[in-house]
Formats: structure tokens, sequence, C-alpha cells
């Protein structure tokens, strides 16, 4: 077998075989690997001056990774997560060469040590009730889209589920009757239950009788009854955020994404008393740390704690680091 024959035979096994039969990955990893490899493939072939149908394995080194990660990063305007989701496709792939091919150990270790970067851990960005209210009153609910656009934002906000999550919403996962709930797949696979307003139950079903969907059917799709992409719900979002900023002017410094309504649900169940554990199970998080997370972040909830704190009663007489004149005889004095 040739050389490029034999990078073209391990990249189909790694994704049929690996991938799929041995793994059982999830159809989003999947893709994320997919498209991953479609870029660092383009990319190799442009440096090598090769079609990419004539790569061979030995065309992807080590240094071709790394220049490829920070092309990722760089040019493309990509994050730090997005070059090591990135990283992850490329690191899985040889791993698995390395179990088919042992010629190559060499040129895997050498990919296989590219470390994972570190990124600051920035605070989400999260939305005030006035935020959320602004925004949902922006699409046009006489029109079947702006109706659509009004049930998807305010189901984000009720169940606090990712864009994902809500795009492969079907009739069948959800529970109209009381007590209402939507049974929703996260991340892994990993399905969990979520209470659902009945303010929320009625703009679904309202949705439902405009435009019917089988119960294993998208519920939210475009106009011509394809399902939404999350590109799609993020171009809408920003030009409703766009208008509510018109009259609620602190949305104009914020970066506002379908995964802030997700961050603002667990903002405001940790501003309302809910024990954190609940949030977990809420949100689908398999970290207790990552819900912590929200916990930091609510300025509210500080300030509330901080009124339960008595102010310090201000003594009668100065402490001795105001009365010494000399902070070095102060010192001297510890």
């Amino acid at each position: 077998m040739s050389t490029s024959n034999r990078f073209s035979y391990l990249l189909r096994a790694f994704f049929y075989e690996w991938l799929v039969d041995q793994r059982n990955a999830s159809v989003h990893t999947v893709r994320s690997y997919r498209d991953a490899w479609r870029l660092f493939l383009r990319f190799v072939a442009q440096r090598t001056g090769k079609k990419v149908a004539m790569i061979t394995l030995t065309d992807l080194t080590a240094g071709e990774a790394i220049a490829f990660l920070g092309h990722a990063e760089h040019e493309r305007g990509g994050t730090i997560g997005t070059r090591n989701c990135r990283l992850a496709a490329i690191r899985s792939f040889f791993n698995f060469v390395a179990t088919r091919d042992p010629g190559s150990i060499a040129q895997c270790v050498e990919i296989l040590n590219i470390p994972i970067k570190r990124a600051p851990v920035s605070q989400p960005c999260y939305l005030d009730p006035a935020e959320v209210t602004a925004i949902l009153a922006q699409p046009d609910r006489s029109t079947l889209e702006g109706m659509r656009d009004h049930a998807l934002l305010s189901f984000l906000y009720n169940s606090g589920a990712r864009i994902q999550e809500a795009l492969d919403l079907c009739p069948d996962a959800i529970r109209f009757e009381s007590p209402s709930c939507v049974r929703l797949t996260g991340k892994g696979r990993k399905e969990r239950i979520c209470p659902l307003w009945p303010e929320t139950v009625m703009l679904l079903k309202k949705l439902l009788e405009r435009r019917p969907r089988a119960l294993d059917q998208r519920l939210f799709v475009n106009r011509y009854g394809e399902p939404l992409s999350a590109s799609g719900v993020r171009f809408k979002l920003a030009a409703y955020v766009r208008a509510a900023a018109e009259t609620t002017p602190t949305l104009r410094d914020k970066h506002v994404t379908p995964h802030a309504f997700r961050h603002a649900t667990a903002v405001h169940l940790i501003s309302a008393g809910v024990d954190v554990t609940v949030i977990r199970s809420w949100l689908g998080h398999v970290s207790l740390d990552t819900t912590n997370h929200y916990a930091r972040a609510n300025l509210e909830t500080k300030r509330k704690a901080l009124e339960q704190v008595g102010v310090p009663e201000t003594p009668g007489r100065q402490p001795s680091w105001k009365r010494d004149t000399s902070v070095l005889a102060w010192l001297d004095t510890l």
C-alpha cells in the first residue's frame, strides 16, 4: 500500500471504525472532528503545494500541526477554546494511528506532546431580568417567524438549554400536561428533565398550531421547514439585541449570544436561592465547579451577602499605624 493510500485508509478507519463503531461518538463530535480535519488538510496542502488528495501521513508533522493551530487562533480569528478543539481532533487521530501503524509512532508522539493551551477564565456574560424582557419584546409575534423566535428565546431562558439542545427539540420530548417539562439531550448524550413555565408551554403550543410538526420532527425550523442552524439564531439574536439596546442601554456593552440565556438562567436561579446542586442538574453540568462559577459571577448575590454582614464599628481610638508618624517605626513593632 502506498503512503498516500495508507493515510486515506487510516483516516477512513479513524472516522468509521474508531469514532463511530468502537467509541459510538455523537454526531456532533464526528462533525467537529470532520471540520477540523478539513481545515487542517487544506492548510497543509497550501503550505506544501500539493493537492489534498496527494497528502501523505509524513506531511502531517508536528510542525505543520503547530502552524495550523496558530493559524486557526490568530489568522482565522478563533478563540483558544477553538484552537484546543482542533488540537483534540488531530491528537485523537494520531493516538489511533499509533495503534495501527507502529512505524509512525515517533511522529505520533511528537504530535501527542503538543500541549493544550490554557485560556484566561473570564466571567460569563449574563443578562439581567430587565434585559431579558427587553430582548423577548423585540420579535414581531404577529408573524410566524417572530412567533418562532420569541418561543425559542423564551425556551432558552426557561430551560437553560444549550442552543443545539434547543434546536434538536422535537414535540415528543415535551410534556404539555401539568406538571409540564421537557427532556433534553446534552453533551455526551446525557438526558435531563427540566420544568417548563405555563407561559413557555403556551408559546410552544401556539407555535405547533401555526406550524404543525410530527412528534419526531424538529420544532424550530426556517421558512422552508428545515431545522434552524445555530449561526442563524445568533444572527437573528444580534438584530434583536441591537433593537433592545435602544430602550435598554446596558445591552450595548454586552456580547449577547444564545448561550447568554443559559448564563442568565443559572444566575437568576442562584439569586432566587435555589440550591447549587439543583442548578447543576437543571443545566446538565458534570462538575459542581462549573455551576459554582455562576455564583461568583452574580454581583447581586454578592451585594445581598454583604448586606447581611454588619458594618464594622469605628473605634474610638485610632489604630497604631495611623497614630505613628513613622510607618517604618510601626513595622518595627510587629
